[in-house]
């Protein structure tokens, strides 16, 4: 009998290690509750006048990286269509470069880690796919400042179609990419939405053959922005990914983060936003 991830013990983790925002999110991914006001003004906290997030607290410059973490987190909470999620849209796809691409701030040189790195070109490819994603899958619920586009990525659709080219020529012929094995997950969900299925499964195909050396919270990463591009549960890489979270979930039903104990519950509830059933959530 195939092994599987226990869902209960991930929720409890999540309920006993989390702070307000965490189960609000958690409360959110598996039933679509209505989350809190307080809650939600608390996750948007900090953002520039400008529309992105800085990358530390009272931050003036916002930042790519940093601005896609609150993304992710505001979609947890299903509010990529409230003011402050489609200010940042707004801000993300002002910022593309003419090349289809993104790029940090020189200003945050000095405090950038190595994947948000400013005019490297690594960091660019991962924040092109990055911020590709984001726009892809938050112009359904967005209102831009500009007409309604009914296109893939909804308001943004331009500026997706551009940065898919964008990370579609960097792919070499065996479906690899030059730059962080995130952007691999990130890209092949950006090319899945734009209907370009032979560039996203060749990406598919490597990202299969890394599973087994991925860290849980790379694999939960992986998983679920899959899922959010609407790839099926079924899917033979999904599968894959499943497997490898059952077998690295804790005792304690959590899952280790990259970066340190405190963010264990961030990669929980990633895992949990893989591995769940379909619901009304996003």
């Amino acid at each position: 009998m195939t092994a599987v991830v226990d869902m209960d013990a991930a929720i409890g983790f999540v309920v006993a290690h989390g702070d307000a925002v965490d189960r609000a999110r958690l409360s959110w991914l598996r039933t679509g509750a209505a989350v809190p006001d307080e809650v939600l003004d608390a996750a948007e906290a900090g953002q520039t006048p400008d529309g992105g997030w800085p990358a530390v607290l009272d931050g003036a410059v916002g930042s790519v990286d940093a601005t896609c973490f609150r993304l992710a987190e505001l979609d947890d909470l299903g509010a990529l269509g409230r003011p402050a999620a489609r200010h940042a849209l707004d801000w993300l796809a002002a910022r593309q470069l003419p090349d289809g691409g993104w790029d940090e701030d020189p200003a945050l040189a000095d405090l950038a880690p190595e994947w948000a790195r400013p005019g490297d070109p690594e960091a660019r490819l991962y924040l092109t796919a990055n911020a590709g994603f984001w726009l892809s899958v938050g112009g359904r619920d967005a209102r831009a400042a500009g007409p309604l586009d009914h296109r893939v990525g909804g308001s943004y659709a331009g500026v997706v179609q551009a940065a898919a080219q964008a990370l579609a020529v960097q792919l070499a012929p065996d479906g690899s990419w030059p730059s962080f094995v995130a952007v691999g997950w990130l890209s092949a969900a950006v090319l899945h939405r734009q209907e370009m299925y032979y560039e996203s499964a060749l990406i598919q195909g490597v990202l299969a053959e890394r599973i087994p050396q991925l860290s849980p919270a790379d694999v939960a990463w992986l998983a679920g922005t899959l899922r959010r591009v609407d790839v099926g549960e079924e899917h033979w890489l999904l599968v894959s990914a499943r497997e490898r979270l059952t077998r690295t979930q804790r005792s304690d039903g959590g899952w280790d983060s990259d970066d340190g104990h405190q963010f264990d519950v961030h990669t929980t509830l990633r895992a949990i936003r893989a591995c769940r059933a379909v619901t009304s959530a996003g």
